[in-house]
């Protein structure tokens, strides 16, 4: 089965761990659904965060919804003048079937502005 890369961000309202998990966890189930994904099917996630956020790691949010034998990992965004603040990427290696283009790569709320050209 082909390998495929499926990107997503969501911008947290607040710095507050609660409403990280809940806005990850959010995020994952929609990159999930739109393309099709169960857990077998993820092979590792990366999540970066901005410089802003402290309150939990963005990996935390997906061990709370059952994705605990993945490989995760968490960096922290690089910290340019002018970018959107408060926000968590996604980088998700998933084994798929899907052609390249068909993947859903997922940009919710204020994110969406990140990348216009791929967000659906």
């Amino acid at each position: 089965m082909p390998v495929r890369a499926v990107r997503g961000a969501v911008q947290l309202e607040r710095d507050e761990s609660g409403h990280m998990d809940e806005q990850v966890a959010q995020l994952l189930s929609a990159i999930m659904e739109r393309n099709g994904l169960g857990v077998d099917d993820l092979i590792s996630i990366w999540f970066t965060a901005t410089p802003d956020l402290h309150s939990d790691f963005p990996a935390a949010a997906a061990r709370g919804i059952g994705i605990v034998d993945v490989p995760l990992i968490c960096a922290q965004e690089l910290d340019i003048e002018g970018a959107l603040p408060r926000v968590v990427r996604i980088l998700a290696h998933i084994e798929s079937d899907l052609p390249r283009s068909e993947i859903a790569h997922v940009y919710l709320g204020a994110a969406a502005a990140l990348r216009k050209d791929i967000a659906q």
